[in-house]
């Protein structure tokens, strides 16, 4: 081992401890009441440490928030079942990381969350259906009607915990919002 390997590990532990931390922290906070204090205390370092890696706050939360929504090939897709691996997909997203119920709690009350899902969503989304839409033209309304589906089920279910959305198994969920997301993408408009 090399003395610059050394360095190096202590600084990747370091930089994980802190987004670890900062992702818990902005799920539970939010990203006003968040403070950096709280988040280094959280990760068991000093708060500079946060400041030298990240910059400001700001920056933290944009590293926490990076997130890619890693599509299955949906070019071998029988686009009849378009609804149900998207809405299995999501599903899949929301109940493995944190990440993305972090971004949906602060992308409603915070300028730079809202900015990144919309940017998922216009770098992500809108490409991932102007492939199956009838008019890629129409790609970015029928990617925001997916949307609305999948960011409305993930606030009740994952966010807010709505009793019967929370308490739904992932069989219904996919019975239920699978048919609506694949005429979203692939119907003719109305």
């Amino acid at each position: 081992m090399t003395g610059s390997e050394v360095p190096r590990r202590r600084s990747d532990v370091t930089r994980t401890a802190i987004l670890d931390a900062a992702r818990e922290r902005f799920a539970s906070d939010g990203y006003e009441r968040a403070t950096v204090r709280a988040i280094a205390r959280d990760a068991g370092i000093d708060p500079s440490m946060v400041m030298r890696y990240y910059g400001s706050k700001e920056g933290l939360f944009a590293a926490v928030i990076d997130v890619e929504l890693d599509f299955p090939d949906l070019s071998e897709l029988d686009p009849d079942q378009l609804g149900v691996v998207l809405v299995t997909h999501f599903l899949d997203l929301w109940e493995r990381d944190t990440v993305l119920r972090t971004l949906l709690r602060v992308g409603v009350t915070n300028a730079s969350g809202s900015d990144r899902l919309r940017q998922v969503f216009a770098t992500q989304l809108v490409p991932a259906a102007r492939a199956f839409v009838p008019d890629p033209a129409d790609a970015e309304r029928r990617a925001a009607l997916v949307a609305s589906q999948v960011l409305g089920m993930a606030l009740v279910r994952y966010v807010l915990q709505f009793g019967p959305a929370a308490d739904m198994s992932r069989q219904d969920v996919v019975a239920w919002l699978a048919p609506t997301v694949q005429r979203y993408i692939t119907a003719e408009a109305p």
